[in-house]
């Protein structure tokens, strides 16, 4: 953070200035939160964007009054969005190793298969009994995932949903703070 002397007038407001960067599609999230704990946007330098994420940069009065409880709430309400991004992505995560494995288990018995047809005398018994889990390790994957994926939805949803409450809560503390 760094600080900044204003004058207008006679009045002097020092500034402390923070950059967040965050998600694109997440970006107004922050920007909304960050405005109950006193913080406004830097009218003077235009958010950037690269390879999906916007830096956004902020300020606030240094004598700005329960400067301390806004702070503390301020960690808190990052504390849930950072949350709130491991449980998103932690929908295909598991989904993904799922699908990966069987895709490579899969991809081993077509190397048997392979190997079984290229050998000198060709076992094409063998060959054909390696091929047929060979081809279910490819077809499989991609609707495992899609099991896997909506079934961990289904259950952190509603973890994620709480977090959104707890944020809502914090940010109407904050404001009620700053309208005192």
């Amino acid at each position: 953070m760094m600080n900044e002397i204003t004058k207008s007038g006679r009045d002097f407001v020092g500034y402390e200035y923070k950059e967040i960067t965050a998600d694109r599609d997440r970006a107004s999230m922050y920007l909304d939160g960050y405005l109950n704990f006193g913080w406004i946007t830097d009218e003077t330098i235009q958010p950037s964007v690269m390879m999906g994420k916007v830096t956004i940069k902020l300020k606030r009065d240094r004598k700005i009054l329960n400067k301390t409880e806004l702070t503390r709430l301020q960690r808190h309400f990052e504390a849930c969005m950072n949350e709130i991004d491991a449980m998103e992505q932690s929908k295909t995560s598991d989904a993904t190793i799922w699908a990966l494995v069987i895709g490579l288990t899969g991809t081993a018995f077509m190397a048997g298969s392979v190997f079984a047809v290229s050998s000198e005398p060709p076992r094409i018994l063998l060959c054909i009994v390696l091929a047929i889990p060979a081809f279910v390790g490819w077809f499989l994957p991609y609707f495992v995932y899609k099991a896997r994926v909506r079934k961990k939805t289904d259950r952190v949803t509603p973890q994620i949903e709480q977090k959104y409450d707890e944020i809502y809560d914090i940010c109407e503390k904050g404001s009620k703070l700053l309208k005192n």
